[in-house]
């Protein structure tokens, strides 16, 4: 069925629903499903006042006076009653904006596109339109959309900002409640923390005011007791001369009484009645025999020590044997080393291994107060040293290999006779653990290192300290002479190495360049080159002629214990902390790992020909690499 002629049905019945008009009788789902449309003539009337019915409202709270004043009054309340009534609808009773108004048309584009009727609004600008063309509709007289639906959508619009801005306020005041909970657990933590702080600060304050209260009462005790020592020192001092005096006069009387002729027998009876001579032939008695002995060994002792003289250190030093060795080696250095053997020697851990000068005999020197001699390949014990009384530190062959120095924890350096494995001299004077001692080239002067910062040179021939170098201001943890030359390197664990003349006994150069304590420093047998390893596992080389740093290896955390090159000096072991052996390639700059040591290493060393390696442990043992 077809539209009637005229303005098509489907346009004016949208145009009635979109401006709230009635729609027709006969609109139902049914027309609209087949397309039909019907109008129906509707006629409205406005009601009359007469049959406008008023409602009636009841005031309770108006009251009538009586009276003729009361009537006024009435009048008057009523009167202002009415002004106030009109002020309140002027109030609200709002001037409508004036907006431009929106077009009809689009209008209801707008509004089926809100509702997505996208089918609706092509069919209605499709009749739109071709009623346009057609002249049919007159836009003049269609009019504007009301004010009130336009102002409906921007409301709609406002609200729909409103909640999404409340939204977004909601996320950001919950967002900034969770920062507030967790800013005031923040303070009440700090608060709870600021309050113990300052509850051990009172109380370590009350703890040092009661110290200094405590040694404070010290001071007139050792006041006392500073006065007590100086008179026994000049006690001591007075007691040693009249000693000295008396020696002398017991001398020069022994020399009178030599001097003066034997009394012979016939006349015995007459000298004993002589007052003077009584005293010469009264019989001795042990403890006078003792006395004569014990003066005769101290001057014995004195004439002995008079008799030997200071060494001289060479001036003509015999050029290094190893200088003179070929540059280019046929064979290569090795790196592919094995653990072949393993020799349990100590019950505590070893601290250092050195080897023979000329034989195949290995020396290891153990916390247990011991040194044992074993022979090479076997491991068979030769000898064992005992005889000092805390932990050995370190050992060092005389250039002979007849005798052995070793450094101990008792403060002494003792030298031993390889052929007996008896002690032949000790020396005293450092106040703390030696942690080290060498050899001088010449055989004549032993060096030493100790706890106490200082290093001391030693005179094997006169038995005493020729000279103590003073410099390092930390625990000088390794000492070695320079090859062939009166040349000392020392390293300390104030974090440097020092270059000493042991003639002078003055410091002649210091290196600087670890950042932690220096355990170890050794020269290359050529000497023309310093290795030098920290506690913190850094190995650094330095160029000796120039005293500049080369190169710094970096193997830690584990700390370096001992660093020694092998006899062509293109190879440097360093015994780790973490019981690993790292070997450096000094030519390609390659490290190699042993790893074989179940607990820390403490020291290494290359056989004779490079072609095994020596370790030990602190479980005791010593490893040969092959």
């Amino acid at each position: 069925m077809a539209a009637q002629q005229g303005v098509p049905t489907s346009s004016l019945r949208a145009l009635e629903e979109a401006l709230g008009m009635g729609s027709a009788a006969g609109g139902d789902a049914s027309d609209m499903a087949e397309g039909t449309y019907y109008l129906e003539q509707v006629t409205i009337t406005e009601p009359s006042e007469d049959d406008y019915e008023y409602e009636e409202i009841p005031d309770d709270n108006f009251s009538i006076p009586e009276g003729e004043e009361d009537l006024a009054k009435a009048i008057q309340m009523v009167q202002e009653q009415d002004t106030d009534t009109q002020i309140l609808e002027q109030k609200t009773v709002l001037p409508s904006k004036h907006v431009v108004p929106e077009v009809i048309e689009d209008f209801l584009c707008n509004f089926l596109i809100k509702m997505g009727m996208t089918r609706t609004l092509d069919c209605f600008q499709s009749e739109w339109y071709e009623l346009i063309q057609k002249g049919v509709t007159k836009l003049k007289e269609v009019g504007a959309v009301p004010d009130v639906y336009t102002q409906n959508m921007v409301l709609e619009n406002e609200n729909k900002n409103l909640k999404k801005d409340l939204k977004q306020w909601k996320q950001a005041a919950d967002k900034a409640r969770e920062d507030l909970l967790k800013t005031q657990k923040e303070r009440d933590f700090h608060r709870m923390h600021h309050k113990r702080v300052i509850q051990e600060k009172n109380k370590l304050i009350n703890d040092l005011k009661g110290m200094k209260l405590h040694y404070a009462s010290y001071e007139p005790t050792i006041r006392v007791l500073l006065e007590k020592h100086h008179t026994l020192l000049r006690q001591k001092m007075l007691t040693s001369m009249e000693r000295d005096r008396a020696i002398e006069q017991l001398s020069e009387c022994q020399i009178s009484s030599r001097l003066v002729e034997p009394v012979p027998s016939f006349q015995a009876t007459k000298t004993r009645a002589i007052p003077g001579y009584e005293k010469e032939f009264v019989p001795e008695g042990p403890t006078q025999r003792g006395l004569r002995e014990a003066r005769e060994q101290y001057k014995s002792k004195i004439r002995m020590k008079d008799n030997r003289k200071d060494s001289e250190f060479p001036t003509d030093m015999q050029p290094n044997p190893d200088l003179c060795l070929p540059t280019g080696n046929d064979s290569p250095a090795k790196f592919n080393y094995q653990l072949s053997t393993i020799f349990r020697l100590h019950d505590l851990p070893v601290s250092c291994i050195v080897m023979h000068p000329s034989k195949d005999i290995l020396i290891s020197c153990s916390e247990d107060r011991l040194w044992k001699a074993v022979t090479l390949p076997k491991g068979n014990v030769l000898l064992t040293g005992t005889g000092h009384n805390d932990w050995l530190s370190n050992c060092c062959f005389h250039p002979s290999g007849n005798m052995l120095a070793t450094s101990s924890g008792d403060t002494t350096v003792k030298l031993w006779n390889m052929t007996s494995g008896n002690c032949t001299l000790t020396f005293e004077g450092h106040k703390h653990a030696v942690w080290s001692c060498t050899w001088h080239s010449c055989g004549d002067f032993v060096a030493s290192s100790s706890l106490d910062t200082t290093s001391k040179i030693w005179d094997v021939n006169s038995e005493r300290c020729r000279c103590t170098l003073y410099g390092h201001i930390d625990s000088v943890n390794s000492i070695e002479f320079f090859p062939c030359s009166n040349t000392l390197l020392t390293a300390s664990a104030d974090k440097s190495l020092s270059i000493w003349d042991a003639r002078t006994g003055k410091c002649e150069q210091s290196l600087y360049g670890h950042m932690h304590s220096v355990n170890d420093a050794t020269f290359t047998p050529k000497g023309h080159m310093i290795a030098s390893c920290d506690s913190c596992g850094v190995t650094k080389l330095w160029d000796f002629r120039k005293l500049l740093p080369i190169v710094s290896i970096d193997v830690g955390p584990s700390p370096g214990n001992e660093v020694n090159f092998d006899s062509s000096g293109r190879v440097l072991a360093q015994a780790s902390g973490s019981g690993v052996i790292h070997l450096l390639d000094l030519q390609s700059g390659q490290i190699y790992k042993l790893v074989g040591h179940e607990n820390e290493a403490h020291t290494v060393v290359f056989s004779h020909d490079g072609e095994s390696l020596f370790s030990g442990g602190c479980d005791g043992t010593v490893r040969v690499w092959s």
